[in-house]
């Protein structure tokens, strides 16, 4: 089965099931609220860490979150909690 197709299928199942695309596609799941806190299901694992950067692993990808004061809340397997003021949030193609 090529990745195509299976990409296509997940969509389909998706719309038709009305299913959660975060769940069934793997996406990640961000939920930002207002400058101070950022939510990140879903995610691959944490590459780098700095006060004023983040750098995160996501299935496709990975997303760069800058800012001043970050500092992380809660990092569970697949959930990632920071707080600090959030100036940007990037998705990085591989």
């Amino acid at each position: 089965m090529s990745k195509k197709w299976r990409h296509q299928m997940k969509r389909w199942m998706t719309k038709t099931m009305e299913l959660p695309a975060d769940v069934l596609m793997d996406l990640p799941r961000i939920t930002l609220v207002g400058q101070i806190h950022i939510y990140i299901e879903n995610h691959k694992g944490l590459l780098a860490f700095s006060d004023t950067e983040i750098r995160v692993l996501l299935k496709q990808g990975q997303m760069l979150v800058r800012g001043e004061g970050l500092v992380i809340k809660v990092i569970l397997p697949e959930e990632l909690v920071l707080e600090g003021k959030i100036n940007q949030v990037l998705y990085l193609e591989q």
